[in-house]
């Protein structure tokens, strides 16, 4: 991020006081803001566009936003600067749902907002809901208009409205941005197409294949199965244009700052709508360079580092949340640095598939290794923790340690396949794959929490002790998620044990799409029977609730507390320590299908199980078939 520093004759915003006091100490504000992160801004947009009126114009529009602003959002903005770790307290969840499957519109979702806070949930992820064309959504990532609701779910006083409702209630809202591409839909792809140049160079489009042909040399394909090859021929425009992830979606050149300043207009409005948390789409994938991967170059580190100054600038309030896919020490430079941060958090991606190598495999080596790499980061990063998300689930594990034990990529990429399709393993798994490819052997996996952990086979089979297996160990995985160091995320469901839908085969925008299996619509009749410990929906909703109440009213779960694994002479067997200050929290959780009974080596004395309210020695602790347990001490 170094360069020569340009100068320039941007026009910085004078205060105005004549609407009175008010408005002076606004503006007051709003200049401590801007001065502080003035000539680092200026000096990276410069390093990077070499463009003085395109930054003049940048900062006119970042004080128009910030006048626009609403009071309360401000008010909001003020609170959240002086206390800057809000979003670091052991009482953070979060849960992500799509609005339709949800509650029908936002409407709907603004009506289920007590039933959200029942959940113990202050955090909720709308999944991606502005305006995207039917049939060519890629489950709505394909935006059509950034300042457009998808009319199905609303509009945009709508929006504001479920915003305003979530802050009175104390729950902050989350959004998908999608900085990569657009829809083709978008008007500037369609003025693009009909040829206009100014709109054509937002994207990258070429006459012949020559250019295109030297980026696929270099550029891995995202989705080689549906979209081969990074580059899709517009016959009617007579030019290629670059495609990364799907041919109707158009990757954004950021090479033009048009492109930049645009996006930053889009991100301020939609922020202006009451947005807490901002989730970049495939921030690696935004910047395109001619004989690279085009992924993860210094350049997206730039725009990253500037959009988190223009929101510290106008609505210090928002969170920026990275969407990374890669291992939790490759993604941390998009923290940035402590005195220069990017991303305030980052999805735990690769925890969470070990997460699940570790349920098929019974073997806890590799996870432990996982978890000791996040606990030795700085705890100013912030991690997003989840079982299950929209997506999903990719074998990014790390190979090179595997193969030290036995285990070859593409076999055991093909194991866990088979195990969690049910096929391998005495698993009791449902599920389906994904993006299967036959050359390579690799695929992906679908399904909920819940059938992956057995509820959808022992229900079929009306098998009663299958279920309390099932349940054992669906609630178990949730502890142990809770007990990681960052942020918890349920989805939409995951708090009833809903299983697999397989109800998106009968519809023809669905049917091609396996990740719909677990974006089914949410099961409201589980949700009636939450009080009934009887019910699989009860029991499982009955122990998060205890476990998400123990996790909030214990320090020792926040992220500044120390974390560490255990040893706990059992392979299958994984221990999780906590420490804040005096207070320490012992997570030992049996991975395995038969009963065990560990020691945890170096830790002595009397702890008190947070469950039972036992006394229990962690020289000898039993557990039962995918059992675990919660040991409340303090720090000797």
């Amino acid at each position: 991020m170094r360069g020569k520093k340009a100068e320039t004759k941007e026009k910085v915003p004078k205060v105005q006081t004549a609407e009175g006091d008010k408005t002076a100490q606004a503006e007051t504000v709003y200049r401590r803001r801007f001065d502080r992160h003035l000539d680092e801004l200026r000096w990276l947009y410069m390093e990077l566009y070499d463009n003085g009126s395109m930054f003049a114009e940048l900062c006119d529009h970042l004080h128009r936003f910030y006048e626009e602003r609403a009071k309360e959002l401000k008010k909001t903005d003020a609170e959240r600067e002086k206390h800057p770790d809000w979003y670091k307290g052991s009482d953070m969840l979060g849960m992500m749902l799509y609005i339709d499957n949800f509650a029908g519109n936002m409407q709907g979702v603004q009506e289920k907002l007590s039933y959200i806070k029942s959940c113990n949930v202050n955090y909720i992820h709308l999944m991606p809901f502005l305006d995207t064309p039917k049939g060519r959504s890629d489950g709505g990532y394909a935006v059509a208009d950034f300042r457009k609701v998808q009319p199905a779910l609303g509009d945009m006083d709508d929006l504001e409205s479920l915003t305003a409702a979530c802050r009175k209630e104390g729950i902050s809202v989350c959004m998908d941005f999608v900085m990569n591409h657009t829809s083709e839909d978008h008007e500037w792809a369609k003025r693009a197409r009909a040829g206009e140049g100014e709109y054509m160079s937002r994207y990258f489009f070429f006459d012949n294949d020559v250019i295109p042909a030297e980026y696929e040399k270099t550029v891995p394909q995202v989705f080689p199965t549906t979209a081969p090859g990074n580059f899709t021929w517009l016959p009617e425009a007579g030019h290629y244009v670059m495609t990364s992830f799907y041919p109707y979606q158009w990757d954004l050149n950021y090479k033009n700052p048009r492109v930049f300043n645009e996006m930053m207009y889009n991100f301020l409005y939609l922020a202006n709508r009451g947005i807490d948390i901002m989730r970049i789409d495939a921030v690696p994938y935004i910047w395109k360079e001619l004989h690279t991967r085009c992924r993860n170059l210094k350049q997206v580190h730039t725009i990253v580092r500037m959009m988190r100054m223009i929101g510290e600038i106008v609505c210090p309030g928002v969170l920026l949340l990275g969407e990374v896919v890669m291992e939790p020490e490759k993604v941390v430079p998009y923290f940035g640095t402590l005195e220069k941060p990017e991303c305030h958090m980052l999805y735990n991606v690769t925890t969470m598939a070990t997460t699940w190598h570790t349920v098929a495999t019974r073997d806890v080596r590799l996870l432990k290794r996982q978890l000791d790499i996040v606990n030795s980061l700085p705890k100013e990063y912030v991690f997003l923790n989840y079982l299950r998300c929209h997506d999903d689930i990719g074998w990014g594990l790390d190979y090179d340690t595997l193969r030290l034990w036995g285990f070859e990529e593409r076999s055991h990429k093909q194991y866990l396949n088979n195990y969690f399709q049910g096929y391998e393993g005495e698993s009791v798994s449902r599920g389906e794959l994904y993006n299967a490819d036959p050359v390579s052997g690799d695929a992906r996996f679908c399904g909920t929490t819940a059938s992956m952990c057995g509820v959808e086979k022992a229900g079929f089979e009306q098998d009663k002790e299958a279920m309390e297996r099932a349940v054992r160990r669906d609630v178990a995985l949730h502890a142990y998620m809770f007990m990681q160091s960052g942020i918890p995320v349920l989805y939409s469901g995951d708090e009833v044990g809903q299983v697999n839908d397989y109800s998106y085969k009968d519809d023809p925008d669905k049917a091609a799409d396996s990740r719909y299996l677990h974006r089914g619509k949410m099961d409201w009749k589980l949700t009636e029977q939450i009080s009934d410990q009887e019910s699989v929906a009860g029991q499982i909703f009955g122990q998060l609730d205890r476990l998400e109440k123990i996790r909030r009213s214990s320090q020792a779960f926040t992220v500044e507390a120390d974390a560490r694994t255990l040893t706990t002479g059992d392979d299958s067997v994984l221990g999780i320590g906590r420490v804040y200050k005096e207070e320490e929290i012992l997570g030992i959780f049996n991975f395995s299908e038969y009963n065990k009974e560990v020691s945890v080596d170096g830790v002595k004395g009397t702890y008190t199980d947070m469950i039972t309210g036992e006394q229990v020695s962690p020289e000898n602790i039993p557990l039962p078939a995918y059992g675990f347990c919660y040991l409340a001490g303090k720090k000797k």
